[in-house]
């Protein structure tokens, strides 16, 4: 069964509970020139429910999708890896370029960020500058490079 997915090359989903590292993010965006309509998911269920149109979301086109999302792992409510299992585990959104970005250095959290699908996998910086410098590496490849198939 086909679905008609409508990538929108300006929708960033940014998957992000501390609001001190959200602000971070989008101050990078904005710096390397990313001027894309950038929406905040503060916990697993929120970007659930922003994705498959449910809870505060409900009535959303969801035939829209983001262009990219950046995922961190350590989310209340659901986390980041259930996201990116039930993101990959619905037709609809199985091939939604997904982004781990996140503090941990646990080992374990890269091989199953791997084993569930992600895309890659990046740990984010302490540093604003070295921040400003990864975001501006997803940029250039998963906005503006990476072809997003419309299936």
């Amino acid at each position: 069964m086909r679905h008609n997915l409508v990538v929108r090359e300006e929708v960033i989903l940014l998957v992000e509970d501390d609001p001190d590292d959200a602000q971070l993010t989008r101050r990078s965006l904005k710096k390397n020139n990313l001027c894309n309509e950038l929406v905040v998911a503060h916990d697993g269920q929120e970007a659930l429910d922003y994705l498959f149109g449910t809870g505060a979301y409900e009535g959303r086109d969801t035939s829209v999708m983001p262009q990219i999302i950046l995922l961190d792992l350590g989310l209340p409510k659901v986390s980041g890896l259930e996201v990116l299992e039930r993101v990959r585990s619905e037709e609809r959104t199985s091939r939604l370029p997904v982004v781990v970005l996140t503090s941990s250095a646990e080992e374990q959290d890269f091989v199953e960020s791997y084993a569930h699908g992600k895309n890659a996998y990046v740990r984010k910086p302490v540093e604003f500058d070295e921040l400003h410098e990864a975001v501006r590496q997803l940029g250039l490849y998963w906005v503006v490079l990476n072809e997003t198939s419309e299936s």
